[in-house]
This record gives structure tokens, C-alpha cells and sequence, in this order.
């Protein structure tokens, strides 16, 4: 099969590999529908996370199950799933608290810029849909697998209520989700924390009440300004930088809380000062997969539609110029299509 491969910063080829095969009876091996990049896989083509060999690239992934291990039975070869970047079997203690993105088994996955993708744990991570969804549904579907899903975990972790005041800060796939779930949780007021026109336009359409175009100190000037000097019940952090984590942490109110879901990097938390903010603070990888059958419905009955997060795309052959894209911001998300 062909697939992503990343060699150094800023040098991802599309090779041959190994076609997948069943290693462990609760694998799968899937055909890929549609991938794509992700935010967080810019971070090793900027050379923020260091690549000291070649290896595959991609976690988000809906498609058609080829073959199954001997003790999966939860799908079968010909249906169509979607899973989750965190494998888990579903069955651990950890799993069965809501948290498989935890699980005792947990596997991240990290191969499917590809054709076809060997799925771990199959039996607790994928989820089949009825029937094969028409085409127009694999976009939104496929954001369910990652930055949907961590959106929804950003509000749940945040504690959006209904009537509440969220601000999203990051303007990405995962903030502009992030819109989504606050809105499907009730939040009275969304502010989305955006300086790029496309963006802005799309999380106005996804639910925003309010943008604010500022950063740092004089963006958490601007939000106490919107909320009567207080600040704001929920705060979304979707980026994962330190200037990020901060104008998050100074944009809740006291009580309020901070859900975290961007890959922290050079992130410090003073504890003495989130000691006396008295707000909440809740993150770490998604567990897609508690969310995954609710999120796929919405998806489905035309409810939400996260979908419209991918304003480019490709042939999967050409999924370097989607890092590239990405990574200049003339796009949000790259779908890429084998």
C-alpha cells in the first residue's frame, strides 16, 4: 500500500509500505474512506517535536473494515466505522469510567495517512454505522474521530451549561468544534478568539456570539470587558502554547473552569496562582470514544455538521502539500482522499 511518511521537518513523502495485517486477535486492518492532517501533526514538521527516524503519519481515520482478528465482534468486514486517534478496549476500569482515552490497553494511533490502517483494540474503539453513509457524511465523520470529539471534550471539561458565557481560544479544527459543542451544550454566549477572517466567518456560522481578535493581556482585557469584568463560566483551550494556557487560565472567572485539549508545549501552571483563582482546570487527550456514538447521529441526522472544518482537499498522494497548507494557514484541515 502507499502511505505518509515523515523524514524530517518539513519533509513528509508518500511511499510504499507494508500492507497492514492482523498481529493480535483484537486487531482490525480497515480500508481508509478519507484522513487527513491534523493540526498536532504540524508540530513534528515544524520541528517542535523532534523526528529521530522516518515514520508513518496520520491519526484520524473512518473507513471500511477489511478483516478482523478472531476476538473482534463487534464489526465485520464490509462495514463502515469510525474510531477514535486512542484505541482502548472499552471493557477496563478506566474505559468503563468514561475515560478510554486512559485505557489499561490504550494505543495511540499513528498510521493512517495511509490506504489501509491496522486498527488495535478494535473491538472497544470502532463503532459501525447503519449502512455505508453517503459520502457527503465522511467529512463530519471524520472529524468525529479527532477534532470533534476533542472539541466536545474541551466543553465538557470546561463544564458548559445551558445559559452559560464559553470563550474558545484557537481558531483551528479542534477550537472551531469546540463552537459546536459549547453551542449543542446550551452556552448563552460564545466567544471565539480569532484573528482570521475564514475562520471567524466559520465559527460565526458554527455558533459564535462574539469574536475577539486580540491576544494575550490585551485579549483578557477584552473578554473582562465582555463579561462585566469577571470573566467567562467556561474557557476552551485548543492550542496548546503557553501564551494559550495563560489567557485561558486569566479569561474564567473565579469558579469557572478551563478545559484543555491543545498538546501542551512549554506549558506551565503557577500553582500558587491557580491556587487563589479558584478555577477549575481539566484536560489531556479526548476520550473520543464515550462521545462517539452520540456525535455520530448528530453527524448523521444533519444536526451538526463539523465537516466544513476541511476547506481543502487532496488525493492522498499529495498529502505533504496539505502539511503545507496547513502550515502557512491558507487552510484549516486537509482532507485527503486515497
Amino acid at each position: 500500500m502507499r502511505g505518509a511518511v515523515i523524514h524530517a521537518p518539513g519533509d513528509v513523502r508518500f511511499e510504499t509500505l507494508d500492507d497492514p495485517m492482523i498481529l493480535k486477535p483484537t486487531d482490525a486492518v480497515i480500508r481508509t474512506a478519507v484522513t487527513c492532517v491534523c493540526g498536532s501533526d504540524l508540530w513534528p514538521w515544524r520541528g517542535l517535536d523532534a523526528t529521530d527516524e522516518a515514520h508513518p503519519m496520520g491519526h484520524e481515520y473512518v473507513g471500511f473494515v477489511e478483516e478482523v482478528g478472531s476476538e473482534v465482534t463487534a464489526v465485520r468486514p464490509g462495514q463502515f466505522v469510525v474510531g477514535s486517534f486512542a484505541t482502548s478496549d472499552n471493557t477496563c476500569a478506566n474505559c468503563r469510567n468514561g475515560w478510554q482515552s486512559n485505557c489499561l490497553k490504550r494505543e495511540f494511533m499513528s498510521t493512517c495517512q495511509a490506504e489501509y490502517v491496522r486498527i488495535p483494540n478494535a473491538q472497544g474503539t470502532l463503532v459501525a454505522t447503519d449502512g455505508v453513509p453517503g459520502e457527503e457524511f465522511w467529512p463530519g465523520l471524520l472529524a468525529v474521530s479527532d477534532v470533534m470529539g476533542t472539541g466536545w471534550y474541551a466543553a465538557d471539561a470546561a463544564e458548559v451549561r445551558p445559559g452559560s458565557t464559553a470563550v474558545v481560544v484557537g481558531d483551528g479544527a479542534v477550537g472551531l468544534c469546540a463552537v459546536i459543542a459549547a453551542k449543542e451544550m446550551g452556552a448563552e454566549r460564545i466567544i471565539a478568539m480569532s484573528r482570521h477572517a475564514s475562520r471567524q466567518e466559520l465559527a460565526l456560522e458554527f455558533g459564535a456570539t462574539d469574536i475577539v481578535t486580540e491576544r494575550g493581556e490585551e485579549g483578557i482585557a477584552r473578554i473582562k470587558d465582555l463579561t462585566d469584568g469577571i470573566g467567562a463560566d467556561s474557557v476552551l483551550e485548543c492550542v496548546g502554547t503557553a501564551e494559550a494556557m495563560q489567557q485561558a487560565l486569566h479569561s474564567a472567572r473565579p469558579g469557572g473552569n478551563v478545559g484543555f485539549v491543545g498538546v501542551p508545549h512549554e506549558v506551565a501552571v503557577d500553582g500558587q496562582e491557580l491556587f487563589f483563582s479558584h478555577v477549575g482546570l481539566r484536560g489531556g487527550p479526548a476520550p473520543v470514544r464515550r462521545y462517539l456514538p452520540d456525535l455520530i447521529e448528530r453527524v448523521l441526522s444533519g444536526r451538526i455538521d463539523p465537516g466544513k472544518v476541511f476547506d481543502l482537499t487532496l488525493p492522498l498522494e499529495q498529502v505533504a502539500e496539505g502539511y503545507k497548507a496547513m502550515d502557512e494557514r491558507s487552510a484549516i484541515k486537509a482532507l485527503l482522499k486515497p
